[in-house]
Order: structure tokens, then C-alpha cells, then sequence
């Protein structure tokens, strides 16, 4: 295997107005795609079938009730990246509240090197609070849990560059410790953010990362909203503080006859990836159903 060594640029994932939109498919990180070889041959088919990425959900219980079989994000991706070499990995998303900050760096800066500089990571706060969060003890005020998610952030940052980091926040604290394992990718890996696009809290994290990531979707836009996303991106292109063009991400199940009727106009919008899922329903968690989809290939216009 070739390690590359020299860094990357991060923003690599972003494409501009008017070029190709790219790609992913979302695979939940539980029911038949709990087994990390399941998931690992659907990686395998991702790359197969065109695809560009590949994205997971980060559930830790999800909803009790329903007794869903979850496994760890972070494993799942590892194996998809032994087997893969060209596809993207990222989590759509991770909630950064319940995470220890300083152990999620280690993990996707691991990830980092073992794909060569394919992680993405997203980030939000989660669903649902009650039984992601309180039944573990932890915050279930959405106000605290932005404000964790925001230091999160912060440190996040400082973590990557590599130089000792002192940070102290309301709800985290590091005390001049030494982070010289860094992610290839520079000056970090992509995050796109969750969340809903018309809250100002949600975009002004937005505007100071990589990439806008609403919680997946499992309706299509229908064309009239199209006119409602081109808004909302050129808020959020005009709010950014990066000096490149951010990753802005839709998606949902498609119809591929369809496809040139959704995907076409959200690309001239500015969209700049389309994230397709699996409707919310007993094929969500269904492997023999999501190969299926995955093996059509992408909903090219």
C-alpha cells in the first residue's frame, strides 16, 4: 500500500456552482449493517457501483423502544476502508455533545490515515435526546448541548493542528497536552454540519466549517422547494468565512426515473452533493434491499 504523505487540502471535496455534483449513500449503523461485514461489502458496492461517498449514521441506542442491534460507527468505517480506495467516509452525523472530544480527534485522525485522506466528519447535536442522552445521565437541554457542540468545535480545531493545546470552555477543558498525531488531510478534515438550515444558531457553525448537512431526508425536495434551496444557499455561501466553496448536501430516496426532475435543478441551486438513503421503512435496515439501490448507481440527471 502507498501512504501518502504529503498533506491534502480538506476543501478537495467541494466542487463549485455549475460543475458535476457528487454523490454518497447513507447506511445506517444498525440492523443487517450492525455486522461489519455487511457493511464492508456495501462499502465495496458503493465504489463499484460510482458512487463518491459513503456516509453512517453515529446512533448509540436510537430509539429504545424499537431494540435496534448498533454498532459502532467508527469500526464500521474502518472496515470499509480496508476494502475500499477511492470513495469518501463520513458520519451524517455524529452528536459531538455526548463524544469526549479529544477521544473523537483520535478516532477520525486514525481514520484519516488508514482511508489516505478520505474522512469527513458531521456533526450535530442528535436525535432523539431522551434516549441518546437522559437515559445515560447526560444534558438534555438543546441550549447546553449547542453550547458543548460549539466548544467541541473550538477545540476541535486546536486538537488538529498538532501544537499543545490549552483550552478551557464552560463544558471542556484541556490542560496543555501535546496532539502531534494529525490528520493527513490539512488544515483539517471536513465537517459539515447538521441541522436545521433555518435556525441562526445552525448557521453560523455552518459558516465557520466545511460543509451543511441537513438531517438526512427521506422525502424527495419537490421542485417548488427548489426555489426555497437556492435561498438558502446563497445565505449560507454569502454568511461563510471560508475562503472556498463549503459542501452543501441534500438528499433522500430517489426514483431514478426521476432523477433529472430532483437532482438536476438542486445542482444548479448550488447543491453540491446528493446524499441518497433508503426510505424510513423496513428496508432502511434491510441489507439485501440497500445493495439493490446501491448497485443502480448514482441518480444522474
Amino acid at each position: 500500500m502507498t501512504v501518502r504523505t504529503n498533506p491534502i487540502d480538506a476543501t478537495a471535496t467541494g466542487v463549485r456552482p455549475g460543475e458535476d455534483i457528487r454523490y454518497a449513500f447513507t447506511i445506517p449503523n444498525f440492523g443487517d449493517f450492525a455486522e461489519p461485514r455487511v457493511f464492508a461489502r456495501c462499502a465495496q458496492a458503493v465504489e463499484a457501483a460510482g458512487w463518491d461517498g459513503l456516509l453512517t449514521w453515529d446512533a448509540l441506542v436510537g430509539e429504545k423502544w424499537r431494540h435496534s442491534r448498533i454498532a459502532d460507527p467508527w469500526i464500521l468505517l474502518a472496515a470499509a476502508g480496508m476494502v475500499t480506495t477511492r470513495i469518501r467516509f463520513g458520519t451524517a452525523v455524529t452528536p459531538l455533545p455526548r463524544r469526549r472530544i479529544h477521544k473523537l480527534a483520535k478516532e477520525i485522525t486514525t481514520l484519516d490515515h488508514l482511508t489516505e485522506g478520505r474522512m469527513i466528519l458531521g456533526v450535530g447535536s442528535g436525535d432523539p435526546i431522551p434516549d441518546e442522552y437522559g437515559a445515560f445521565g447526560e444534558p438534555t437541554s438543546r441550549a447546553t448541548l449547542a453550547a458543548i457542540l460549539d466548544e467541541s468545535l473550538d477545540a476541535l480545531d486546536l486538537i488538529v493542528t498538532g501544537k499543545p493545546v490549552t483550552y478551557h470552555g464552560r463544558h471542556i477543558t484541556i490542560d496543555d497536552i501535546d496532539f502531534p498525531y494529525t490528520p493527513i488531510q490539512r488544515p483539517r478534515i471536513p465537517i459539515w454540519v447538521g441541522g436545521d438550515w433555518k435556525n441562526p444558531h445552525v448557521m453560523a457553525r455552518i459558516a465557520r466549517c466545511d460543509g451543511a448537512l441537513p438531517a438526512p431526508g427521506f422525502r424527495l425536495p419537490a421542485p417548488r422547494t427548489v426555489r426555497t434551496w437556492r435561498h438558502r444557499i446563497d445565505e449560507i455561501r454569502s454568511a461563510t468565512t471560508q475562503s472556498v466553496p463549503i459542501d452543501l448536501v441534500l438528499g433522500g430516496p430517489t426514483d431514478l426515473d426521476r432523477a433529472a426532475d430532483i437532482v438536476g435543478p438542486l445542482a444548479e441551486a448550488g447543491v453540491t452533493w446528493w446524499n441518497e438513503a433508503m426510505p424510513y421503512n423496513s428496508t432502511l435496515e434491510n441489507a439485501d434491499a440497500t445493495l439493490r439501490r446501491i448497485e443502480q448507481g448514482p441518480p444522474r440527471p
